[in-house]
């Protein structure tokens, strides 16, 4: 008993340092694809928000391969020197240095593999990166995670300490600070069976049985209650998508494959969202935005490999349901103010999606306020198609509503621990987006176990956070978790992007980024992103500061502020 006691003291004390803004470093554990940060009951690696003492200071933020994890180094501008990110021991698949030794503009890496050392010449490469504050763009106020019901089933088995680790990592201020969180209205793939409100009675077009919410969802908001006292959130913005209704509705009767809503079920489909939107706020949960429905293509065209819930529409079905009822139904009652965003789909369905939807009823768009995409297969279709839909419907906003990676069939299904390339994934991903127009980015779910569900497909993916459903003491933090919070940490909302360029970039292939960011206070975020297995200069040239020199070591990405 004296021991139970003490522990719950040390728990008590660590958590109140946390909550009072203390640091805490990475608790770093390697693993066979690269290294995690491992967070317990009474532990967990935390950053307050860095403060700018006055104009002359700077202060980069430093994750890399080699482990540093939101490492902070400081500067002072007015002294004209360059600001160095020392890194750890430089790592790379094919070879491990045990030195790197960095000579003016030389680095000379000692490097030994399995059969002999060698020593490796080479120039280190400056870029030139100008930074125009006069020049800006879009506002960035969203960034997220999805609560689903596999996220749900993990997180109640944890300790409480340990679900508030969760909670505090994600959404407080000394995580990263995230501010929505996605939820399925009714179940979602992952979830541990698929289900719906009001099942039955069949053919009940008023919804009879559905007066109040699911037991689950229920959890869900107890859940969401201490997810935000946790992260001292007084707002949370809540954003609500539908996979399926009830079969009943559907051509095909089932959760899955070819079917789309009887069109006797229209109007019953748009009262089925706004009960829920009654119910949540009945809750003192009131939701924020919806969607027009989980990727609507797989109930069309992707049934052959999709077997999870969906319903399918096509752009003038969508049209005329939106325009003759969801969007009056919504607009028409006291949740007028819940924003409606369309598609929720992939890149490729833009623009083309909306301009069918235009075409069968040229009043559908009009009741939408943003336009939601999946990640999914970026890498195939080029962003351009996203300024497309940007220059049609300007004044709409952009968000990036689900994105998680293990998900294809030549990628390693459910998570690698510790693999830096998927946290690089999303920092090209983010980066991307955020040169084309997007005002925020929603990740999918906020936790998975170490199988990548659980879930009733058993459509196993990776996750920010992975917690270890075996022992339940224990989650870890991946790469893609700090890869996101390097924008969400530090951009507050109502930040704005400002152009940023590099300016001796010749080489297509370098794996050099960065996109910039003005904040509310004024001061500068600069995301840089180094992928090459090198050291690099970086000189930032800004309109108002002048001249800024960086070295910044290999496979490392970093946010830059400064005033």
């Amino acid at each position: 008993m004296k021991t139970h006691w003490l522990g719950f003291l040390f728990a008590v004390i660590v958590i109140s340092a946390v909550v009072l803004g203390k640091e805490f470093p990475c608790d770093l554990r390697d693993t066979k694809h690269g290294s995690v940060c491992v967070c317990n009951s009474t532990y967990c690696d935390y950053l307050e928000q860095p403060q700018l003492a006055d104009s002359s200071q700077i202060v980069v933020i430093s994750s890399s391969k080699d482990g540093l994890r939101f490492k902070k180094t400081t500067g002072d501008l007015s002294e004209k020197k360059p600001i160095t990110v020392d890194d750890k021991q430089f790592t790379d698949e094919n070879f491990k240095a045990e030195a790197i030794v960095v000579d003016e503009q030389r680095a000379w890496l000692q490097m030994a593999n399995i059969r002999q050392r060698l020593f490796i010449n080479a120039s280190i490469k400056t870029f030139k990166i100008s930074v125009k504050r006069e020049q800006k763009y879009q506002n960035i106020s969203i960034f997220g995670g999805a609560l689903t019901g596999a996220v749900s089933h993990l997180v109640k088995q944890l300790p409480e300490e340990l679900q508030d680790h969760v909670y505090r990592s994600y959404y407080h201020p000394d995580g990263i600070a995230y501010n929505t969180v996605r939820m399925s209205i009714g179940g979602c793939d992952f979830d541990i069976a698929p289900w719906a409100y009001n099942e039955w009675p069949r053919n009940d077009e008023k919804l009879s049985n559905f007066t109040e919410l699911d037991p689950r969802d229920l959890e869900k908001i107890d859940q969401l209650k201490r997810l935000k006292a946790v992260g001292q959130l007084d707002e949370l913005k809540i954003m609500a998508a539908a996979w399926s209704p009830p079969p009943w509705m559907k051509t095909n009767g089932r959760w899955t494959g070819y079917g789309q809503l009887k069109s006797e079920y229209y109007q019953t489909w748009a009262l089925y969202h706004l009960k829920f939107l009654e119910l949540m706020r009945a809750k003192n949960m009131p939701i924020w935005a919806i969607s027009t429905g989980n990727e609507p293509l797989n109930g069309v065209i992707a049934f052959f490999f999709v077997h999870f819930m969906s319903l399918g529409w096509t752009p003038k079905q969508q049209a005329i349901w939106l325009s003759d009822n969801l969007g009056p139904t919504i607009r028409n009652s006291a949740e007028s103010k819940v924003l409606i965003f369309g598609d929720d789909d992939q890149r490729y369905t833009y623009p083309s999606w909306f301009e069918k939807m235009n075409t069968s009823r040229n009043n559908s768009l009009s009741y939408l306020d943003g336009l939601a995409v999946h990640w999914y297969f970026d890498d195939l279709i080029s962003p351009q198609v996203i300024d497309q839909a940007h220059m049609q419907m300007p004044n709409k906003m952009i968000l990036n509503t689900e994105s998680c990676i293990g998900d294809k069939p030549w990628q390693t299904h459910g998570p690698v621990l510790g693999s830096w390339q998927r946290g690089e994934a999303y920092m090209r991903a983010y980066t991307q987006d955020f040169r084309h127009h997007f005002n925020g980015w929603i990740d999918w779910n906020l936790v998975l176990d170490e199988e990548g569900g659980p879930n009733y497909v058993k459509n196993f993916v990776d996750a920010p956070i992975i917690v270890n459903a075996t022992s339940r003491d224990e989650i870890y933090k991946q790469p893609i978790f700090y890869a996101i919070g390097h924008f969400s940490k530090f951009l507050p909302e109502q930040s704005v992007r400002i152009e940023t360029r590099i300016e001796n970039q010749t080489n297509p292939f370098t794996q050099l980024s960065v996109v910039g960011f003005q904040r509310p206070d004024g001061s500068v975020a600069l995301i840089i992103y180094n992928g090459q297995n090198m050291p690099v200069d970086v000189v930032l040239n800004d309109s108002q500061r002048g001249e800024i020199k960086l070295r910044l070591p290999p496979r490392s990405w970093h946010t830059v502020l400064y005033k």
